[in-house]
């Protein structure tokens, strides 16, 4: 009887095999801790057949920055979608981002734990540029965008590109404090950024989250007012309420 002869992996599957491996060591041991040698290891091939797909460590890891972007936007813009409101939107967006922290905690891990590196620092920088472009895109499209910051309003790109700037550094802060601080439930982050991004430039803030204290319109004096005002596309400095 012949020999039962192997069935080579289709390129693409074995593209996302290496991936996922290089997900998996490059969140355990940090970019310059993970040898490509460790990566084969992990996903069952060769160094060589990594060659195959990725010219460098480096590559291997834009690639895997990229395709872990793109899964964040994705789902970004399909929650912001699913609101009718600029806070529903909001609310929608944040869950989703942190829904994918949660579920994909060493991606996360993974994709911001080398963002000091000089070597990754760049690849980093390029898809906080991308994610702040998504956000900004998202409030450019807000269906109650006031009419001051309508297409060929003055200012109108810097004051939206501030806003996203903002959100977008604000939720990945608190999504990487919370690799460390996992008992806590999404639902109770969701809350609290929507009570600092939204709430909290709010004339009745106080009835906005039992409990709340008496200063919370102090609270609500920079970031959140500049937050809140971009969903609603108001410019800085314009009240909202």
């Amino acid at each position: 009887m012949a020999p039962t002869r192997r069935r080579r992996m289709p390129a693409a599957q074995r593209r996302e095999v290496i991936l996922v491996a290089a997900e998996e060591t490059f969140a355990r041991s940090g970019y310059h801790g993970a040898s490509l040698d460790d990566i084969a290891h992990a996903a069952g091939v060769s160094k060589a057949l990594i060659y195959e797909h990725f010219d460098s460590k480096r590559e291997l890891h834009g690639s895997l920055l990229d395709a872990q972007a793109a899964e964040i936007f994705r789902r970004l813009e399909a929650a912001a979608a699913r609101g009718e409101t600029g806070e529903e939107r909001l609310r929608n967006g944040i869950d989703a981002f942190l829904h994918f922290v949660e579920e994909r905690r060493e991606a996360w891990r993974a994709l911001f734990r080398d963002a000091a590196d000089p070597e990754v620092a760049a690849l980093i920088t390029r898809v906080q540029a991308q994610a702040t472009g998504v956000i900004a895109r998202l409030i450019a499209a807000d269906p109650d965008a006031r009419a001051d910051v309508a297409p060929g309003a003055s200012d109108r790109a810097m004051r939206i590109e501030v806003h996203a700037q903002m959100l977008s550094g604000a939720v990945q802060s608190l999504a990487t404090w919370w690799h460390d601080h996992r008992e806590i439930p999404r639902a109770v982050l969701v809350d609290r950024a929507m009570e600092f991004c939204w709430y909290g430039a709010a004339p009745d803030a106080e009835d906005a989250f039992a409990g709340a204290s008496a200063s919370a319109p102090e609270r609500g004096s920079a970031v959140p007012h500049a937050a809140r005002a971009a969903l609603h596309g108001a410019p800085v400095g314009t009240s909202v309420i």
